[in-house]
């Protein structure tokens, strides 16, 4: 199949365009780099180094004429998009609008779209959340992705153009920017590998809902290759605090560093945690990778890119 990934130099994009590559799948990519790496880009891709909001997209669709869109690009810093919700929408939601109207006009035939299962519930009534469960987004990025979920049925009730709603927990994995507000596991790995402290937030009994990468493909490729529509959750349905996180992957690390507690971040959800029941029911997906496996990978890859930049 034609299919069109956005943001496939991201962190978890470009995992799903390896194994789209790997499955035989004919794979073009858009990305901008703002926050994504030219590196993490299968060299048996097509890359262009694009803006979701540019024009520019309509030539690639003209050109590739995707069957399927995959479309994970997007301002995904919570905290960013409180300071600035207008950017925010303009990337996410009028972004995902213009790919829309390019999916009518060329004739895709399906969207998969990288949705939040963290965000869009908001705090929760009860856990783990369900898809029924109300959305109640208490940052802008939620609501933006929210907002994408309605449009997606609009499309489909109006032209008929397919879709599902990959609403994601916390991922982790290799390829994870250690560098930015997201992301702890990549975060805290990347500070104690380099013999530096990290600051859990608050008192770190925060939960979160963790994931690894590999799952998350997994439920990417059951989409592409089967007819189904509609939101669905991809989790564990298991909450893990911040401070578990962080002795875990200290003993993986072996590190003798402190476990430090900073400031809490204001607005900053309290516990997250989400089904999986309706996909591993319609679809017998069910997360794989335990949280110990997960994170014992995620430390060897970072290890290993340490070395690559010291050699």
């Amino acid at each position: 199949m034609r299919i069109l990934v956005t943001g496939g130099a991201g962190f978890i994009a470009s995992h799903i365009v390896d194994e789209y590559i790997k499955a035989g799948h004919q794979v073009s990519v858009i990305d901008n780099l703002s926050s994504g790496s030219i590196q993490n880009v299968n060299p048996k891709a097509k890359f262009y180094k694009v803006d979701i909001r540019s024009d520019e997209c309509e030539k690639i669709f003209a050109e590739e004429k995707p069957e399927i869109l995959n479309h994970h690009a997007a301002q995904m810093d919570v905290r960013k998009s409180v300071q600035d919700p207008v950017y925010d929408a303009d990337v996410n939601i009028i972004g995902s609008l213009k790919l829309l109207e390019l999916c009518v006009k060329y004739g895709v035939k399906k969207v998969i779209f990288a949705s939040t299962g963290g965000a869009i519930y908001g705090e929760q009534d009860y856990f783990p959340a369900d898809e029924e469960h109300p959305t109640r987004p208490v940052s802008p990025y939620g609501v933006s992705k929210l907002c994408v979920e309605k449009y997606l049925h609009f499309y489909y009730v109006s032209y008929g153009l397919r879709y599902v709603s990959l609403r994601y927990s916390n991922i982790y994995g290799p390829r994870q920017n250690p560098h930015g507000e997201a992301g702890v596991v990549a975060i805290f790995t990347n500070k104690l590998l380099n013999g530096q402290q990290p600051i859990i937030n608050g008192d770190g009994l925060q939960t979160r809902d963790f994931l690894y990468v590999e799952d998350v493909v997994k439920a990417n490729m059951i989409f592409t290759e089967n007819d189904g529509i509609g939101i669905f959750n991809v989790g564990t349905g298991t909450e893990t605090d911040i401070n578990t996180i962080f002795r875990k992957l200290r003993d993986i690390t072996k590190s003798n560093c402190e476990e430090v507690h900073g400031p809490e971040k204001p607005g900053e959800q309290r516990r997250s945690c989400i089904s999986y029941k309706k996909i591993q029911k319609e679809f017998g997906w069910v997360p794989k990778v335990s949280l110990d496996e997960g994170l014992r990978y995620t430390v060897e890859f970072f290890k290993e890119k340490l070395k690559g930049e010291k050699s």
